[in-house]
């Protein structure tokens, strides 16, 4: 087999693996924090399992999609340099699909703890009235008005 056929190889086994691996840890440790956004555990786990399956069809998707290389690999260090930057735009879009589900459920947790936050009983009904000001604005220097003297 030439060089191009097992960095395609290499590539395939990295990157499922990479995808299996990132999608277990992530079910798996997840289950607690869906629990928290979406309080109820059966909808929780239903929710996790449909994150794995969208998890799976987006990254395998764009691991195969990505596959394609047009051009010649003509020597080991080149497969090396096409196969780590086809892995590390892998990674990086695992890490951009990990950031916006964690950042769309905590946005949902936001608003539902918002929604079910406690409001006040009653609203108010009036107003204290202010105090009056001791004293008036003195001009700088001047000194402060005396009382007349008792008689």
């Amino acid at each position: 087999m030439d060089t191009k056929v097992w960095m395609y190889l290499v590539y395939l086994a990295v990157s499922v693996g990479l995808t299996i691996w990132v999608a277990r840890s992530l079910s798996r440790n997840g289950q607690v924090f869906l629990e928290e956004v979406f309080a109820e555990e059966r909808l929780a786990r239903a929710v996790n399992s449909l994150l794995v399956v969208g998890f799976y069809l987006l990254n395998l998707g764009y691991v195969t999609v990505a596959m394609k290389h047009p051009d010649p690999v003509r020597s080991t260090s080149q497969a090396m340099e096409e196969l780590s930057l086809k892995i590390g735009l892998v990674l990086l879009v695992l890490g951009a699909l990990h950031f916006f589900n964690v950042f769309a459920l905590g946005r949902y947790r936001r608003n539902r703890l918002r929604q079910i936050a406690t409001h006040p009983p009653v609203a108010p009904i009036g107003r204290l009235p202010m105090p009056a000001a001791p004293y008036a604005p003195q001009p700088a220097g001047a000194h402060p008005p005396t009382a007349p003297p008792a008689r």
